[in-house]
């Protein structure tokens, strides 16, 4: 059995599909392609496909992951153009590489998310991230299924910057954009939640919603602060050279080959 690990996007229009709909998305074009998909056991066999920390409903991302398992050995990179054919632009596979190490999950520790401030002046917003990292905790609320949770926003942002650079600004009007590295822990934090974090500490209120989008997700290195590529290590696994290939090399006389 093959293990194929997908990185996928939510762009646009599409960042409003929930989960689900895109489980259904991407099953279909599985489907199209005829993608010899291994099934589970049991009374309703189901393709054996695990999604990995799915970003929110309303959010865009350029890095989302998931991993499939296959009855037949295929070629990542000509499967994720067989799969594109098949899914709506927007939901588009950037990335795709053959499993060879265990544990892809355990690779997503954080996330890089940036989140644009239509009608927010930049010098407001670089006050309220100031106000919100000097600060050793930021209590906010949000409703769960059991009521309202109150927690700690503060200390799962690794790093929030409010950035120099200008975002396109529709009649001239104000635009801020944040970067902001959060790390993944329970409860998990989400932009949504450190937004409510800059209200509480700055009264930092946008008069429209946040555009949010995920640049990047993976292990958070502690000594650089960066977020890193999780599929690296299975791309550094891969050999050099085919099987078939190393095993001739080995095999082949001693001075085969030269003139």
């Amino acid at each position: 059995m093959q293990r194929i690990r997908l990185r996928y996007t939510k762009r646009g229009r599409l960042r409003f599909t929930s989960h689900r709909d895109f489980q259904r998305a991407f099953e279909r074009a599985l489907r199209r392609s005829e993608v010899p998909m291994a099934y589970s056991a049991g009374f309703t066999p189901h393709p054996k496909v695990s999604y990995a920390n799915a970003a929110p409903t309303g959010t865009g991302s350029e890095a989302e992951f998931l991993e499939i398992a296959l009855t037949e050995a295929r070629d990542p990179d000509l499967l994720r153009e067989l799969l594109n054919d098949s899914l709506p632009d927007g939901l588009d596979i950037t990335d795709a590489v053959e499993a060879r190490t265990s544990g892809l999950a355990e690779r997503l520790t954080a996330s890089v998310w940036e989140m644009r401030l239509d009608g927010v002046e930049p010098g407001e917003a670089r006050k309220a991230v100031d106000a919100f990292n000097a600060a050793e905790s930021v209590e906010v609320q949000r409703k769960a299924k059991n009521g309202i949770r109150t927690f700690d926003a503060r200390s799962a942002v690794a790093d929030l910057q409010a950035l120099d650079q200008t975002a396109d600004r529709p009649g001239d009007k104000p635009c801020a954009i944040l970067r902001l590295v959060v790390r993944h822990v329970t409860p998990a934090v989400r932009p949504d939640d450190v937004l409510s974090g800059l209200r509480a500490v700055a009264d930092l209120a946008p008069p429209v919603p946040a555009a949010v989008t995920r640049l990047a997700q993976g292990l958070f290195d502690e000594e650089s602060g960066t977020v890193t590529d999780p599929l690296a290590p299975d791309r550094e696994a891969a050999p050099t050279a085919h099987p078939a290939v190393a095993a001739a090399v080995a095999t082949a006389p001693e001075g085969a080959g030269s003139a």
